[in-house]
């Protein structure tokens, strides 16, 4: 399987998890707002600090993002580039978001596909702080109680990245068993999923958000993404039961640092993690 080598030494457990309620709802985005503080009102107002977004179909003006990168030194094994701020408005075609904690304050993760306003087609890694929504939406979103997603210091990809941590239940939700999950570098991500759910009795599990990187990519149907800095967002993901164990069927939507875009539907077994990959996994 690919490899890339990380700069620090790999931590033994590849998948950190923190079970939790959950609740999925239609939030509400006001236009005119920053995009962090948008989502920021629609969690809170539903009783959340944390969750995943589905962010298809966002309006958004001013806005900012890097896309994936070679690395120009040794700390890190890919980077990313220079931002990018493309005049007037950018219509966002499909993505996925984590909503958590950094230091302390609202922060989110979020990669997507887009089009500008002059027509370009582009993907990458939307920038909290430089974002404004241009046109009121109502997305699907799911809030967790029990879990949040904060970031810390990773020793092993030198990145400060979001990981689940358990918070003590609020009571916003009693539904539901869900799984706040990160999955680590070099780690095959539909198998780790798989083994996951096995491993708990989970028969069948959908998953909500999914925001990470694959070195490359290869796709069920033969294509194959051979640049290893990619950013992912998952479109739709399902893990169900087949005959000796379980079969993971996910959809994504990446870029990688050439802007070459890809999506379609991940071949089991042959897509390891570059730095990170987090989401919800909820068992049905």
């Amino acid at each position: 399987m690919r490899q890339i080598i990380q700069p620090g030494p790999a931590a033994p457990e590849r998948i950190r998890w923190v079970e939790a309620h959950g609740r999925r709802f239609a939030m509400p985005l006001a236009a005119g707002l920053p995009l962090l503080e948008a989502v920021r009102r629609g969690f809170a107002a539903m009783g959340f600090t944390s969750g995943v977004v589905t962010v298809d179909g966002l309006v958004l003006g001013p806005f900012a993002y890097v896309m994936p990168a070679l690395s120009k030194t040794p700390e890190h094994a890919a980077f990313y580039s220079d931002t990018f701020r493309p005049a007037g408005v950018t219509r966002v075609e499909t993505g996925a978001m984590t909503f958590g904690l950094r230091d302390g304050a609202p922060f989110f993760h979020c990669h997507a596909l887009w089009t500008e306003a002059d027509g370009k087609t582009s993907g990458g890694h939307i920038l909290p702080d430089d974002t404004v929504l241009a046109e009121a939406i109502t997305v699907p979103a799911l809030g967790l109680d029990g879990a949040d997603f904060a970031t810390a210091p990773d020793p092993e990809t030198n990145f400060k990245l979001f990981g689940p941590v358990a918070v003590p239940f609020s009571g916003a939700s009693r539904e539901g068993r869900y799984f706040a999950l990160r999955v680590g570098p070099n780690t095959d991500f539909t198998t780790a999923l798989e083994e996951f759910c096995a491993e708990r009795g989970i028969r069948r599990a959908v998953i909500h958000g999914g925001v990470g990187s694959t070195i490359g990519a290869h796709f069920g149907d033969g294509r194959i993404v051979e640049n290893f800095a990619t950013e992912v967002a998952i479109q739709a993901g399902v893990v169900e039961p087949v005959q000796g164990g379980h079969a993971a069927q996910i959809d994504v939507a990446l870029v990688d640092f050439t802007g070459a875009m890809a999506q379609g539907r991940l071949r089991r077994g042959d897509n390891p993690v570059l730095m990170t990959f987090e989401l919800v996994l909820e068992a049905l």
